[in-house]
């Protein structure tokens, strides 16, 4: 594959999140019948040799040693598998290391043969082409692959959190990490976009692209718990994570605790400004300014054709293609106590996790 694309100049990615795997390619308009045929090939005759399944094994393996071995992944990982106790959403993408120790050829190839068919896809081309030329293509390229059984849907739903949750990691590191996540709704609830509005004014404003927006960082400068935080010299960095999701899970606060700040002083001031927020709303002047933000990053999300195909195959995936082409309208028609509804639903003492990893010398 790499070969048929890079001789039209072109480049090609992928990537599994907890939803959906993704694959991308993106080359000149004479090379869509060299990428169709790529995906044919990807859904239907996909070999797995046995040698080329344990040299993937041990690749995995070390990519996830190399994840443990990065503090802030471990703890965003344990803290996931902390606040979730019954949805599948407490699984690592990259899997447990016993199950890539023991899974067989058989195993994954079963599994692609389960999920790799064409009632389990979506297939998005974006360009200069015609569209019933495109349509002729993929049928040439696809029509012939069958269909199978529809793949079985988690239908496991998380029962609500009663009280908080904690968990400390204590390993070698050189600096100490905190995360407060909370269960957060889903891409396609109404309570969504609200809360993202309000990360937007408590961390800065991300986009929804999983593939790009967050290679950019967000502006904080305003933010309020970069103000209540970094600004004071407790933390040396703060992130929010508000995800769009099939399922509801989760919205993360992340900080980095300056050199010998104690995580107890970190954490009580971000609760103290979660608290407030939650009790008080945001300003109108917030609201306003968090909308034009959240515009301008969601022009960011479909600034090539690779993100505009993404966006769309995303979120026809999770929740249909109409809820990420509607969320300038949603962004633009939500209202202070929306997100004032949203923060008191959400950032809730019952309904959080708290993290710390805390470095050893």
């Amino acid at each position: 594959m790499k070969g048929i694309i890079e001789q039209f100049g072109g480049s090609w990615n992928g990537y599994t999140w907890i939803d959906q795997t993704t694959y991308l390619e993106t080359a000149t308009r004479d090379a869509l019948d060299r990428m169709l045929f790529i995906e044919s090939e990807r859904m239907a005759r996909c070999l797995y040799h046995p040698d080329d399944c344990e040299s993937e094994r041990t690749v995995i393996i070390s990519e996830l040693h190399g994840g443990e071995n990065d503090p802030d992944q471990l703890l965003d990982q344990e803290l996931t598998a902390t606040a979730f106790k019954a949805h599948t959403y407490r699984h690592p993408t990259i899997g447990w290391l016993s199950d890539l120790k023991t899974m067989t050829r058989d195993d994954l190839y079963g599994y692609y043969r389960r999920h790799y068919i064409p009632n389990n896809a979506t297939l998005v081309v974006v360009g200069d082409v015609e569209a019933d030329d495109a349509l002729r293509r993929i049928e040439a390229h696809c029509g012939g692959i069958e269909s199978g059984p529809e793949p079985s849907r988690v239908r496991t739903s998380e029962p609500e959190q009663i009280g908080e949750r904690r968990l400390t990691i204590r390993k070698p590191g050189t600096a100490a990490y905190l995360k407060a996540a909370y269960h957060a709704p889903a891409f396609g609830d109404p309570r969504f976009v609200p809360l993202l509005v309000l990360d937007a004014v408590l961390t800065g404003a991300k986009g929804l692209n999983l593939w790009s927006s967050f290679r950019v960082p967000p502006p904080q400068r305003r933010a309020r718990l970069y103000r209540a935080l970094v600004e004071r010299g407790l933390a040396s960095s703060v992130r929010g994570a508000l995800l769009p999701t099939e399922h509801p899970f989760l919205y993360t606060v992340s900080l980095t605790a300056t050199d010998g700040t104690p995580l107890a002083t970190v954490e009580a001031v971000l609760i103290e400004e979660l608290d407030r927020v939650r009790r008080d709303g945001i300003t109108d002047a917030e609201l306003v300014k968090a909308k034009a933000q959240l515009k301008a990053r969601l022009v960011f999300d479909n600034d090539s054709v690779t993100n505009i195909a993404h966006q769309l195959g995303y979120f026809e995936t999770i929740a249909g293609v109409d809820r990420i082409l509607d969320a300038p309208s949603r962004i633009a028609a939500v209202t202070a106590d929306e997100v004032l509804e949203a923060a008191q639903a959400v950032l809730r003492a019952a309904n959080r996790t708290i993290g710390w990893f805390t470095p050893e010398v």
